[in-house]
């Protein structure tokens, strides 16, 4: 299959949103217009260093998006990168798309001479571990949330 990976463009909203409706419903979150519009909004802030890659095949369908940004790492001193986001339809799964969307996440990553990039996932996400494991090292690190209140 012929893939292709570019950044968004604001003609891609319509297939990014279908994309990351996706994605939320995968993960049992709630999506509404306003949290659409507001990541939307960041895609193309420039000051805020949030980024987003959309897969799409030959003819031009979206397949799967990518969403990171730059975080700051204190006890090196650098910036780094941070993988909120990675969906592949399932029909598309095990083609070859997510590997495009992390070869072009790592060559991102380099041009900003990002040392690595994290991300984390749900514990049971069995698929998606299967493939992070081929393109990542697992960390000893355990996460941890607070909630504000």
């Amino acid at each position: 299959m012929k893939l292709k990976v570019s950044a968004l463009s604001k003609d891609d909203r319509t297939q990014w949103q279908e994309l990351y409706i996706g994605y939320a419903e995968f993960y049992n979150m709630p999506m509404n217009k306003t949290i659409l519009d507001t990541i939307w909004a960041w895609i193309f802030d420039e000051t805020i260093n949030f980024y987003a890659y959309i897969a799409k095949n030959g003819e031009g369908k979206a397949l799967g998006l990518m969403h990171f940004r730059q975080t700051l790492s204190p006890i090196r001193g650098a910036a780094i990168g941070f993988l909120d986001d990675v969906y592949i339809y399932p029909e598309y799964r095990g083609l070859g798309v997510v590997d495009s969307l992390f070869s072009a996440l790592n060559d991102f990553g380099k041009s900003k001479n990002w040392p690595f990039i994290r991300w984390i996932t749900e514990e049971d996400n069995y698929r998606g571990r299967r493939v992070y494991d081929k393109v990542a090292d697992k960390t000893q690190w355990t996460t941890y949330q607070m909630f504000i209140d």
